[in-house]
């Protein structure tokens, strides 16, 4: 039976009783049929992809295309189409020319330079909620509320310039667009009122500037003679969404997971050398967004010895890739002393996350801040109970009490 007459997989494939781990079927797809027929449930078919030669040459091939618009894209949530549609500025969704042209409005924002003066102000974020943590006369608190959320929150309203006491609005609206069960008329709704709101936060930072990166955006756009407050909306509600929700979710994940594992939390904490080589193993490890690297081949494509016909709609996994035996040895074991640059967490390509090194900023400061202040830090369950978001396109944890 060939790969395309072979029966299809049900997707997305739900991750292992090992909340950490990706899904077992990626081990045996891998070696058997790397790139393998999946059907999403409304019907929609596409390939997956699960080794990581192949899933970096999908991510590099410019006859692949990212715009959600294109007929045969995955469609792997109800609404995402449309609500790709109604977003105008939405890099995710761009191919050059376009997608070129709006990302160099923010490449400057997130140098490693800008990002290193940010450090000082993330720390005082991350000092403040643990004051507050630390506060709390029973010694528990959930931890997504007190720290996961505040940290990247606070920060990325910062950047942009917006109020943070609109904070709730973002976070109730991001859930609702991230719930695999919202219908296609509540993410429709979720996401326009986020960026409605930002295109009038544009629109007026615009006409009166202020040290923020949503003004010194629309002065480059101007400059450029690019410059369209819907656009710019969606740039910066893209920046908002993911600025906070997979950082949130990352921070949720490296905790239980460094409390799971009190060796490799020591080790940590011990040699200040290991913290950054140490994110960069927890984000191969957890590989958070395993299903917004989707495609559609504009022409057709050879991958993995399978031809790939224009209109055919791929899943390039990242969880797959970043376990792949073949780059990483034993690579469902979480290990700080490897050397797990090889990973792509934030993507490859012309897509790879514009923030990542303002992600990995928030990251480091947050694990080595919390294990230093609070050294006796648990969870008042075992990990495995803690309810882990299998519902969302961006895996994390709903909620995390800990104690101490």
């Amino acid at each position: 039976m060939s790969d395309r007459t072979h029966q299809s997989l049900t997707f997305p494939i739900t991750r292992n009783a090992c909340p950490f781990a990706p899904p077992e079927q990626y081990t045996s797809l891998r070696s058997e049929r790397p790139a393998a027929r999946i059907a999403f449930p409304d019907g929609t078919m596409a390939w997956l992809l699960t080794r990581h030669s192949d899933i970096r040459q999908v991510l590099a091939d410019p006859r692949v295309s990212n715009d959600r618009q294109h007929p045969g894209f995955p469609e792997y949530v109800p609404g995402l189409k449309e609500a790709s549609r109604r977003m105008k500025g939405g890099l995710l969704a761009m191919d050059p020319p376009e997608h070129t042209t709006y990302r160099s409005l923010l490449t400057r924002e997130f140098t490693l330079r800008r990002m290193r003066r940010l450090r000082p102000r993330i720390q005082q974020i991350v000092d403040l909620c643990i004051d507050t943590m630390l506060a709390s006369p029973t010694r528990h608190v959930d931890l997504v509320t007190a720290l996961s959320l505040p940290v990247p929150s606070l920060t990325i309203c910062e950047l942009l310039g917006v109020p943070y006491h609109d904070r709730e609005l973002f976070q109730q609206r991001t859930l609702t667009f991230m719930e695999r069960t919202s219908t296609q008329e509540e993410r429709a709704r979720a996401i326009g009122e986020i960026r409605d709101y930002l295109c009038d936060l544009v629109a007026i930072q615009a006409a009166r500037p202020q040290d923020t990166l949503i003004s010194r955006m629309a002065a480059r756009a101007r400059e450029q003679g690019i410059y369209d407050p819907g656009i710019l909306g969606g740039l910066a509600t893209l920046l908002l969404i993911a600025g906070f929700e997979t950082t949130a979710n990352m921070i949720s994940l490296g905790v239980a997971a460094l409390l799971k594992e009190p060796g490799q939390r020591a080790a940590l904490t011990a040699d200040a050398a290991l913290m950054p080589p140490g994110v960069e193993e927890l984000l191969r490890y957890f590989s958070i967004s395993d299903q917004v690297t989707c495609r559609v081949a504009l022409h057709d494509i050879e991958v993995a010895g399978i031809r790939i016909r224009a209109g055919e709609g791929i899943v390039a996994s990242i969880a797959a890739a970043n376990h792949d035996p073949e780059v990483f040895s034993d690579p469902h074991t979480l290990d700080l002393h490897r050397d797990p640059h090889s990973h792509l967490a934030f993507g490859f390509g012309i897509h790879q996350c514009i923030g990542q090194n303002l992600a990995r900023l928030e990251l480091e400061t947050v694990y080595s801040t919390l294990f230093a202040r609070i050294p006796t830090l648990r969870t008042a369950c075992p990990v495995e109970d803690l309810p882990f978001k299998h519902d969302s396109l961006v895996y994390g944890i709903h909620s995390m009490d800990v104690t101490w």
